[in-house]
């Protein structure tokens, strides 16, 4: 019941229905690119020295062949005896076999693949040298592991590998005193702590595990206990804990939770709690000048599926998927286009994107995929529209650069012609965008993985290759430079709100206040209006969002809670208090839906999204379900 009431269709649909044959070809990705399977012959060719026996090979170079990572036959390389050098830079690889068999490697290089998972290399035991470099998946964590896998390290990515193993060693150090300090307690406390699993209750419960997260991408975590979700996709959950505050204003009522979907399975399987959510939009309200409009109409994304529901209903309206594809964002624009008969025509489009570093634009309603952009060579991690210029697009990719496009309006076949208007420079990979609200037009912001950063983005100067022109800190101390933001977003036309630059806290600082004292320094420190209390956890890429209407900031944690904030009384105030931190308005507690005698226990909420009129609220999770809640009116 996946696509109960849903028009469900592919990429390859997408081609029949208007003879838009790059759709389907799109579908398949790479493999049309990729080579023949490797050969004894092709081995030789690209062998050093020349020979034409494999066991005296002694330096391969297979970079820039597209390949994948069926392609490297273990029993055709384990042929390779003497090896001691690979290049396998430059292709299309997400794993790397376990038994490759080469004895002897010394030097690897794996730069610019799609690799996620650096344990495999633990067969070479004799590397030395090591580059991964342009892997986007990979983080700071595996490149701590890499130094425990491979003892021998003496270079990675090209620099020393003792300054990285010895943070290495330093992490070890501190996890290890942390863990006998728990020890210590549990001992003094009497041994009376008792292990949820341990307890008849804990059996009943299937609860995800927190591994480190260290991007936003599909982290796989094997501990989690496999739930069968209803085949209605409509689970009923219990009555929620205890809910912590409670909004203020006589507008805000109660929120009740209404549906929870399990709708971007893995062919469509029931027991998916696997796949991760990452983004949500709600679509547009079709008259938007009228008094109370708004919108019940979500897009969410995340595995290989882009999937629009009905808030009110719970019912999964339409659902794109793209076979190999990892939808990382979303995001709306409505386009004014004109009839054939000359009348003008309100028109929603859906723009998603992902790991393929493709933009596709969906005609929702029709159901098909009408228009395709490459400009990125690697993982697209966000992307949003203008709010002032329905057809300007900006695409924010971990091959560091922002583009923004005018994807122009559809031809009489509801085709796009996208055009690349500029290019934006960072230093870092960038996680959120975000338009300066008083003068979109602009300036735009990112948080990024190395900090918050702005690009004049004004089309009326001539440069079209640009650099961060300013670099936003959350401290007056210089080791704060280059802490990364993963929320981002205005409150009102002044207020900006962001995230991760310190540990259990949301900072509200002010754009104009900022703005003026900037001079011409290319770092400023943000003139700070308040700090939210938020959860504590080390874990990252929990994105914050707003709702500017209501005065609202929203943000998921590790615990499956929601955190909201009504920040209007604290910006009303003359003088907000900077020092004190301010406690949530309210904390929705994860509701623990049921299926099949099963409670999920706890999750994490990687987005949390409210329509403009804060009727409904959206959390995608990374256990593969759709939580919505209503707002009861008081």
């Amino acid at each position: 019941m996946d696509s109960r009431g849903a028009t469900s269709w592919t990429e390859a649909d997408a081609g029949a229905c208007i003879g838009y044959a790059c759709c389907a070809a799109v579908a398949r990705g790479p493999r049309l690119l990729a080579m023949a399977p490797l050969s004894t012959r092709l081995l030789i060719q690209r062998g050093r020295p020349k020979s034409d026996r494999l066991g005296k090979i002694r330096s391969l170079d297979l970079s820039g062949l597209n390949l994948l990572s069926e392609d490297l036959d273990p029993k055709l390389l384990s042929r390779l005896k003497q090896l001691q050098e690979l290049d396998l830079s430059d292709n299309q690889l997400e794993t790397l076999p376990a038994d490759l068999g080469l004895p002897h490697l010394q030097v690897l290089h794996c730069a610019n693949n799609q690799l996620s998972d650096v344990t495999p290399l633990c067969q070479f035991r004799q590397l030395e040298e090591l580059s991964l470099e342009g892997n986007p998946f990979l983080t700071v964590s595996d490149s701590l592991k890499v130094t425990f896998l491979l003892p021998e390290l003496r270079k990675f990515n090209g620099k020393d590998a003792s300054t990285t193993r010895s943070k290495a060693e330093n992490l070890n150090r501190e996890l290890t005193t942390r863990v006998q300090m728990i020890s210590e307690e549990l001992v003094a406390s009497g041994g009376t702590h008792t292990h949820e699993a341990d307890t008849p209750e804990g059996r009943h419960k299937a609860t995800a595990t927190q591994e480190p997260r260290a991007r936003p991408v599909a982290l796989r975590r094997p501990g989690d206990t496999p739930l069968s979700l209803s085949p209605e996709k409509r689970v009923c959950t219990s009555p929620l804990g205890p809910v912590e505050g409670s909004l203020v204003g006589s507008d805000s009522g109660q929120l009740e939770p209404l549906h929870f979907l399990q709708c971007h399975s893995k062919n469509n399987s029931p027991s998916d709690l696997k796949t991760q959510l990452w983004a949500c939009a709600f679509e547009p309200a079709w008259d938007e000048g009228q008094a109370g409009a708004t919108c019940q109409t979500v897009a969410t994304c995340g595995g290989e599926a882009v999937c629009v529901i009905d808030c009110q209903t719970g019912l999964v309206l339409h659902k794109y998927k793209v076979p190999g594809e990892e939808f990382f964002s979303v995001a709306w624009t409505a386009l004014t286009v004109v009839t054939q008969a000359g009348h003008k025509k309100r028109w929603n489009v859906l723009a998603a994107a992902g790991l393929r570093g493709l933009v596709r634009l969906l005609h929702v309603q029709a159901g098909f995929c009408c228009g395709l952009i490459r400009g990125h060579k690697k993982a697209i991690a966000t992307l949003c529209f203008s709010p002032t210029h329905e057809t300007h697009l900006f695409t924010a990719s971990y091959d560091k650069r922002i583009i923004l496009w005018d994807i122009g309006t559809p031809n009489q076949d509801y085709e796009f012609q996208a055009s690349q208007l500029l290019t934006l420079d960072t230093t870092s990979t960038p996680l959120r965008l975000c338009p300066v609200a008083p003068c979109p037009d602009a300036y735009l912001l990112a948080g990024c993985e190395g900090g918050c950063c702005c690009w004049d983005v004004r089309l009326d100067q001539p440069q079209k290759r640009r650099v961060c022109e300013v670099e936003f800190v959350f401290s007056e101390d210089s080791e704060a430079s280059g802490q990364r933001v993963d929320g981002l977003a205005f409150v009102n036309e002044d207020v900006v709100a962001s995230k991760g630059s310190g540990p259990g806290t949301i900072c509200l600082w002010s754009w104009s206040q900022t703005w003026q004292g900037r001079g011409s320094q290319p770092t400023v420190a943000v003139v700070v209006l308040a700090r939210l209390q938020w959860s504590p956890t080390i874990l990252a890429y929990f994105s914050l969002s707003t709702c500017p209407d209501k005065g609202l900031v929203l943000c998921g944690d590790e615990q499956g809670s929601v955190w909201i904030y009504d920040v209007r009384p604290l910006l009303a105030q003359c003088s907000p208090p900077q020092a004190t931190v301010q406690a949530p308005t309210q904390i929705l507690k994860w509701p623990q839906p049921q299926a099949l005698g099963q409670m999920v226990t706890k999750t994490m909420v990687n987005t949390v999204v409210a329509n403009p009129t804060f009727t409904y609220l959206t959390a995608l999770t990374d256990s593969n379900i759709v939580a919505i809640w209503r707002r009861r009116e008081p």
